[in-house]
């Protein structure tokens, strides 16, 4: 099946460290399988390490909607947040 291919490709550049490459595979995922959560919370890492911080949360909130009990939707999303707050205390020079 494409989807997992697609999922798998993904996963294989997570673990080379190209986050790019796998968001871009799991975007892919996405437009072929919206009901997989675990694609979202993978694409939310990959925005963790590539500093998007706002794009992890929304993947991760996704995720909540539908599942509230997914532990690593809740995790990233704490990390996306702490990320967020890290950016914006920068921004204020403090």
């Amino acid at each position: 099946e494409k989807f997992k291919a697609l999922k798998n490709e993904g996963n294989d550049f997570v673990k080379k460290g190209k986050y790019e490459e796998a968001v871009n595979k799991y975007s892919e995922c996405i437009k072929l399988n919206t009901e997989e959560h675990t694609i979202y919370t993978n694409r939310a890492l990959c925005y963790l390490k590539l500093y998007k911080y706002e794009e992890a949360k929304q993947d991760c909130d996704h995720v909540l909607q539908i599942e509230d009990s997914n532990i690593k939707a809740f995790y990233r999303r704490a990390l996306a947040y702490k990320g967020l707050q890290v950016r914006k205390k920068t921004m204020a020079g403090i």
